[in-house]
């Protein structure tokens, strides 16, 4: 089980501890639901990277969860920030990162956006046909053109980001055509991008889009007289979200690709990756207050103080999670209970089937893997406040995101008296 939890988690005197801190002590001092990101593990992983592609710019993916804070550690690693609206942007600004290590996304760039990526100095990636003339107006010098290699991934559909009928990027000739209309226009055309998906447990996939990358830079230097000197291969490697998972370790997913890039690349280009759950996601650790347990209809519940608004991924991609009592982590398990969130819906369940000593109110519950694509996509459903993030290490705890309160969700509301 610990596997899937961050590099410093441990068990001591029956407790899980992250970061050199106890489960107790952090629920004590922040509350529950909690949000616990183990540093040793962004920054790990960021090695890790740096070590298989040791000469490619690595950016991290700023969707999986955008902190200042993270975005901080990050790029002490030398780590820069794919983003893709203004608030992300602005996340990254805040961190300090340089626009030199911004790549500025999205499928439906305002004129707004172009003009503060363009403001920022970081590299736009083309995405529609109509860019070229818009970038231009807005002052953007540098970019990238998304080709869409027809490649579909191995992953839930709704994070396959290649096939032909994805809603990203461009085909072949209409990214020939992007590349033609934006150099001619003076914009700096630096090279080719492509995603294939999120949550890869294969490099397969993404080895057939390089191999389709090739084709489109032949076709370019044949028809344009244009050489790309950056090949942007995305990011999208899995993690581990439960003990029977089977996902590469970054090192075998990462250097088949460089070597591939090598041998259809001899001459020198900037080779570009954009992780963002293999940076994050294992690093972050939820814990939970159990509340009601019951039984109905045959079924063992445990309810939580949290659920769906502050990670919607079962319910969005089936998503499947592991748990431990953190307070009694040393305890074998001897059931088998289905972990219910407070919200309103029947659907609002974070795990079907999780084993577990029979849980009692108060004891709290621990959710590995969930430092991507949870918070981040989290939301106020019920009028419930987000939770609360600290990031650990070498035993100590800061907040990197106060918990919300419920002024603060009446701040915004219209109806409210001055």
């Amino acid at each position: 089980m610990l596997r899937l939890f961050p590099d410093s988690a441990r068990i001591d005197a029956g407790e899980l501890h992250l970061g050199g801190v106890a489960a107790s002590r952090l629920s004590a001092e922040y509350g529950t639901p909690l949000l616990v990101y183990c540093e040793e593990t962004i920054r790990a992983q960021a090695r890790a990277y740096r070590e298989a592609a040791p000469d490619a710019l690595i950016i991290y993916g700023t969707k999986a969860f955008a902190n200042v804070a993270l975005l901080r550690v990050l790029a002490e690693e030398g780590v820069g920030a794919d983003v893709s609206t203004l608030g992300e942007l602005a996340f990254a600004q805040e961190a300090g990162i340089p626009g030199e290590r911004i790549l500025f996304h999205g499928n439906n760039k305002s004129d707004e956006e172009l003009r503060a990526a363009a403001e920022a100095g970081s590299t736009v990636v083309l995405d529609a046909e109509d860019e070229p003339a818009r970038a231009t107006s807005a002052g953007v010098r540098r970019a990238l053109v998304r080709l869409t290699p027809g490649v579909e991934a191995v992953t839930h559909r709704s994070i396959q980001t290649a096939h032909d009928e994805s809603k990203f990027g461009l085909s072949a000739d209409g990214a020939l055509r992007v590349v033609d209309e934006a150099r001619t226009l003076g914009i700096d055309v630096a090279g080719v991008h492509f995603h294939v998906g999120s949550q890869l447990a294969r490099v397969d996939e993404s080895l057939l889009a390089v191999e389709r990358l090739a084709g489109f830079c032949e076709r370019a230097r044949a028809e344009l007289g244009w050489t790309p000197q950056v090949l942007d291969i995305g990011g999208g490697l899995g993690i581990r979200y439960t003990r029977d998972s089977d996902v590469p370790e970054i090192a075998d997913f990462v250097r088949p690709l460089v070597s591939l890039l090598r041998e259809r690349w001899p001459d020198s280009v900037q080779l570009v990756l954009e992780p963002g759950r293999s940076l994050v996601g294992r690093a972050g650790v939820t814990l939970y207050r159990i509340g009601v347990v019951k039984q109905s209809g045959g079924v063992s519940f445990v309810a939580i103080d949290g659920g769906m608004s502050d990670n919607p991924r079962p319910q969005l991609y089936d998503a499947r999670y592991e748990a431990l009592l953190a307070n009694r982590a040393d305890e074998l398990a001897d059931g088998v209970f289905r972990v219910a969130g407070k919200h309103c819906e029947t659907g609002d369940v974070l795990i079907e089937a999780a084993e577990l000593p029979h849980p009692k109110r108060d004891d709290l519950l621990a959710v590995p893997a969930t430092g991507a694509y949870t918070l981040a996509m989290g939301s106020n459903y019920n009028g419930v406040p987000r939770p609360a993030v600290v990031l650990v290490r070498n035993g100590e705890a800061r907040v990197i995101r106060r918990r919300e309160t419920l002024g603060d969700l009446l701040r915004y509301d219209a109806g409210t008296l001055d």
